[in-house]
């Protein structure tokens, strides 16, 4: 059996992009300032890059699996213009109401992602903008980061102060969170 490798599990939207409320098309994908070089020093130090989102837009019948996977695709196309790239895409398209497990702040989709690339909990982290990123990391045993900035930020925060989760790691923005989570080793 091969070795646990460490990983950097990410949310994307609100995360990576900006969260457009259903993003539908690849063409209105606009990435974060900051994404591409958080991934490359995350690369730089042996993590694995992974990214596991909840996409009910499927479930709503507002997009397609098809469409999931052509914002997948042009997500990569333009991390790789600034060296970066993610391994791999693990999407849950359910409604919440649904209550399937792979849907976060449910670790289904985690516990897949660990297994089917031989990942290594201890040494891997979830990073997210919503307290669901954070529950399901703590779930694992993951370390957990949380992006404290952005639009709704003060939403956000409320729903994290009152869920009583505690991510491990707070900053305003995606690659602030890298940061802090390579310091920590």
């Amino acid at each position: 059996m091969p070795s646990l490798e460490p990983a950097l599990l990410v949310d994307r939207d609100g995360t990576l992009n900006v969260d457009l409320n259903y993003l539908d098309d690849a063409d209105r994908l606009e990435i974060f300032r900051g994404v591409g070089a958080a991934l490359r020093l995350a690369r730089a130090h042996g993590l694995r890059i992974i990214c596991v989102t909840n996409q009910s837009g499927i479930a709503r019948g507002l997009y397609t699996h098809e469409q999931v996977a052509r914002i997948h695709a042009r997500l990569n196309e333009r991390l790789a213009g600034e060296g970066a790239h993610v391994d791999a895409f693990y999407y849950c398209p359910h409604r919440p109401e649904d209550g399937c497990r792979c849907r976060k702040p449910g670790t289904g989709l985690l516990e897949q992602a660990l297994r089917e690339h031989h990942l290594d909990p201890h040494r891997s982290a979830m990073v997210g903008d919503r307290v669901l990123d954070v529950i399901a990391g703590e779930s694992l045993g993951l370390l957990t980061g949380f992006i404290a900035g952005g639009p709704r930020a003060e939403d956000r925060l409320g729903e994290l102060n009152a869920s009583g989760s505690t991510p491990d790691v707070v900053a305003d923005t995606f690659l602030l969170v890298v940061l802090r989570i390579l310091a920590r080793g």
